[in-house]
């Protein structure tokens, strides 16, 4: 068997609307798309015996065992790795359980999808079972464990802590949108101007004296002093010299910490004498310039947090360690430790497990053992310095029983340090009384502390703490931090109407950010040059943060590849469905094509609005899979489907007699005249004004006055500036050129139309057959400009995407023939040449069509021979 392609879906896609993250194996078969599982002896029998668990798979059976009754009856080898995938990344502790195979459209060939949680850790899946199932048909010995902990690893590596996903979590629950923005624990909450950002618990609105001052132990603990909060007495020194002299100031037992560490790094405890001391020195030093001498607090370990001012949850801890039996060496009571279900790698699971490293052992020595030893029974040893949960530390809830004395000491510290999230580490005997009746001292004010301990302690009541976090940023009611997101989709016409669309919020006042297939725009400027249609182009305008409106065009390829960029948009368009890219990723009809596109309206939130073409039949049944209100345009306002909308009352826009019309129910609202939208030529370019009505029934919808529509329509002018390479028109004292990005049957048809309402003496054509499409659909363009010029000069791509230029060019010749045997061709395969030549021999009155695909190059030669044409360097067409 042999992987073709795995592609990783993040966002709404092809597969599901709801489940976003999907992995997408594109599997060849070969050989065994002949042996399903009950062609191979002792398959189904091996299978069980290595995935006994599997039995839980219902599989398309619906009762638990259907799987496996699917195994015995005959299922093919793609359906199975599906399976596998899944459950082993169950076994990782990572339960997912969506999967579904499906033929790719080329015999043998499948794709096999199943759900992640961890992408990488999907992809590694995908390729383990693969591995898995081919040792399955052999009858190898396979080591499923190194998979398995290979998985937890990667798991670890990638994923968000425990505190991050925590808030993240909390936000998604409320309907805010968020974006990771680096590989570690850097994520925006919300979209574009909207939105916030947390770094693990530190937030944007975190202030940086105050992390500053919790990062600096020595201000802290004066500033806390002079606040007359308990601290313990202490000293602080960068010289070992110093170290003696400042043991006896403040009197064993001591702890030696870094002044400026966190999360227990370089700290050490309950020092009793000089020489462990200067050993503690030197771990603090390894961390921390200067160092901190402090009188060791006997008691137990409290963490309060402090959320927003208020103290939201409180914990003790306990340092890792275990309790002798009388029988067991210490090794093994860690891993009867260990062996307890709520232990696992990491932060998989409620707790850690310990891990015999060399600071443990290190401890372990100086209480007089080793790691052979045995306690005697009840004997309890500590094998780590801090009772952090990460190193097999546990937790458990105080909140309710700590005093208000400390309750409200603690945060006035929140605001003597100035922390908006802050962790309180205190020692005392007993937090149900005040400090100062115990003895206790406050040891440490953290920034960006910890929520695990307080998310799911070992015993005691689990706090939500990352909810007032999530209130502190988004403080009014409902609020999600989203902008307007308005996605735009089709076959053609997707770009001039993302653009309108765009230029029509700009002339309303807000700040738009939109995706292209010629570019990323930010405010107009372009920012990323190219086919920006996809996730990525999207993501970069989400997450821009002077953005307040985003126009997104979104085409098949980003869908195919990742999945939609968004979760959800709040209007979405469909110009319309036509050919176009068949044969490519699975896609093979055009109703697949529909589907494909179908996701943008089903990701329309439900107080939004889909937006779709009347006129076209596949567009139109989209509203079956929409879960928000439906708006519809056409050119035909008789069109049954326009007059059933409108007598619910809903929102249609329409060319009725000239004009292009917004009707709420049947009232009409008109607009303007076609003829005098500059983008339209004076009503001749019929497929302009299809895009039109999409793009004014969007801006009626977001509130748009149609004043503020109408100075967006006049003033949006068809041209290299405003809509490259959509019917840009450049007229020479003897011919004209029109430049054009129809690249598919239905978008030749359209330029067909209207240059058959332009006068010229003769047309010429410069054609090029597409690499990633069909040998028709290249025959059919080839047949379509026969009808449409009188002269064709075939050119060829930049990017052949697959296929040779004599390919190529043989496709639309075979077309162009088939048409008209006696069509005059002329082959110059490249765009520079063919332009120059087309230019060169341009007859007075004629009228060149350049279709072209990259169409800067295309712009940059054509405006050139205009600026020869105005210098008078030269005169052409004489």
């Amino acid at each position: 068997m042999k992987i073709l392609e795995i592609n990783a879906m993040r966002g709404p896609n092809y597969w599901s609307v709801r489940r976003r993250k999907l992995i997408v194996l594109v599997l060849d078969l070969e050989e065994m798309e002949e042996l399903p599982s009950n062609k191979i002896e002792g398959f189904s029998e091996r299978v069980q015996a290595m995935f006994p668990t599997m039995y839980e798979h219902r599989c398309s059976i619906g009762t638990a065992g259907g799987f496996f009754q699917r195994l015995e009856e005959g299922t093919w080898m793609g359906h199975i790795i599906e399976h596998i995938a899944l459950e082993i990344q169950t076994l990782a502790d990572m339960d997912t359980g969506f999967g579904r195979t499906r033929g790719y459209g080329e015999k043998g060939v499948y794709n096999v999808v199943f759900s992640y949680i961890e992408e990488n850790v999907g992809r590694y899946a995908a390729k383990a079972a693969v591995r898995i199932c081919e040792a399955l048909i052999s009858g190898e010995d396979y080591d499923l464990e190194v998979d398995i902990q290979e998985m937890r690893e990667i798991r670890e590596a990638e994923r968000l802590g425990p505190s991050t996903a925590s808030i993240v979590q909390e936000a998604a629950s409320r309907g805010i949108p968020w974006i990771r923005l680096n590989k570690y624990s850097l994520c925006q909450l919300g979209y574009g101007a909207n939105q916030k950002r947390i770094q693990a618990t530190v937030t944007s609105e975190t202030s940086s004296i105050g992390v500053e001052l919790a990062c600096d132990k020595e201000d802290t603990k004066y500033l806390l002093e002079q606040a007359e909060v308990e601290v313990p007495r202490g000293d602080i020194i960068s010289k070992e010299g110093n170290l003696e002299e400042a043991c006896n100031y403040v009197g064993y037992p001591l702890v030696i910490k870094p002044i400026d560490g966190n999360h227990g790094r370089g700290i050490t405890v309950d020092v009793q004498n000089y020489e462990d001391a200067s050993v503690a020195f030197h771990v603090a030093k390894d961390v921390s310039r200067r160092v901190i001498v402090e009188k060791f607090i006997t008691g137990k370990d409290y963490r309060l947090l402090v959320i927003n001012n208020i103290l939201v949850a409180a914990a003790v801890r306990t340092p890792a360690h275990v309790i002798g039996d009388g029988k067991s060496s210490i090794k093994e009571l860690v891993d009867i430790v260990n062996a307890d279900p709520r232990r696992g790698y990491g932060h998989e699971k409620v707790l850690t497990m310990i891990t015999l490293n060399s600071l443990t052992q290190t401890i372990i020595e100086d209480a007089g053992y080793t790691k052979d030893s045995v306690l005697k029974k009840g004997e309890r040893l500590i094998l780590k310095d801090t009772a952090n949960l990460s190193t097999g530390g546990t937790a458990e809830d105080v909140t309710d029983i700590v005093h208000p004395a400390n309750v409200s000491m603690a945060e006035r510290i929140s605001k003597i340090i100035d922390l908006d999230i802050c962790g309180i580490d205190i020692m005392t005997s007993d937090i149900t009384k005040p400090l100062s009746e115990t003895g206790g001292a406050v040891l440490e004010v953290n920034a960006g502390p910890g929520f695990r301990m307080h998310l799911a302690p070992t015993t005691g009541l689990p706090r939500n703490v990352a909810a007032p976090v999530v209130d502190k940023l988004f403080p009014i009611k409902g609020d999600t931090g989203r902008i307007p997101i308005i996605a735009v989709t089709g076959t053609n016409g997707k770009t001039t109407t993302t653009r309108l669309i765009a230029h029509i919020a700009k002339m309303s006042g807000y700040r738009v950010g939109y995706t292209t297939s010629d570019g990323v725009y930010i405010q107009n400027r372009l920012l990323m040059k190219g086919d920006c249609t996809g996730p990525t182009s999207a993501v970069f305008v989400l997450k821009d943060p002077t953005v307040n409106f985003a126009v997104l065009e979104s085409a098949r390829g980003g869908l195919l590849r990742a999945g939609l960029g968004f979760g959800n948009c709040d209007i979405g368009i469909v110009t319309n469905i036509a050919a176009d890219h068949l044969g490519l990723k699975g896609i093979h009809t055009v109703e697949q094509l529909a589907k494909v596109k179908g996701v943008i309206p089903e990701t329309v939130l439900p107080d939004g609005y889909a937006i779709l073409n009347a006129d076209d039949d596949l567009v139109y049944e989209m509203r079956r899979g929409i879960n928000c209100n439906l708006a519809l345009f056409s050119m035909d306002e008789d069109n049954p489907r326009i007059q059933a909308l409108q007598r619910k009352g809903g929102i249609t826009a329409i060319y009725e007699n000239g004009f292009v019309t917004i009707c709420r129910g049947t009232w009409k609202m008109r607009i303007m005249k076609a003829e005098d939208i500059p983008l339209t030529y004076g009503g001749k370019a019929t497929f302009m004004i299809q895009n039109v009505l999409p793009a004014i029934l969007a801006g009626n919808i977001r509130g748009i006055s149609i004043e503020d529509m109408k100075a967006a329509l006049v003033t949006f002018i068809p041209s290299a500036s405003q809509t490259p390479g959509r019917l840009n028109l450049f007229e020479f004292e003897n011919f004209t050129i029109l430049l054009d990005y129809a690249h598919n049957p239905a978008g030749m048809r359209a330029l067909q139309k209207f240059i058959d309402k332009l006068e010229c003496t003769v047309k010429v054509g410069i054609i090029a057959g597409i690499g990633d499409r069909r040998e028709e659909d290249n025959n059919e363009m080839g047949s379509i400009a026969a009808e449409m010029f009188d002269e064709i000069i075939i050119r060829q791509d930049k990017h052949l995407r697959g296929k040779t230029e004599e390919e190529l060019i043989k496709m639309l010749d075979t077309g162009i023939k088939a048409k008209d045997p006696n069509k005059k061709i002329t082959i110059i395969p490249s765009e520079k040449e063919a332009i120059t030549y087309a230019v060169t021999n341009a007859k007075k009155g004629s009228l060149v069509v350049l279709c072209s695909d990259v169409i800067p190059d295309a712009l940059d030669l054509v405006q050139k021979f205009k600026a020869q044409e105005a210098s008078g360097e030269v005169v052409f067409a004489e």
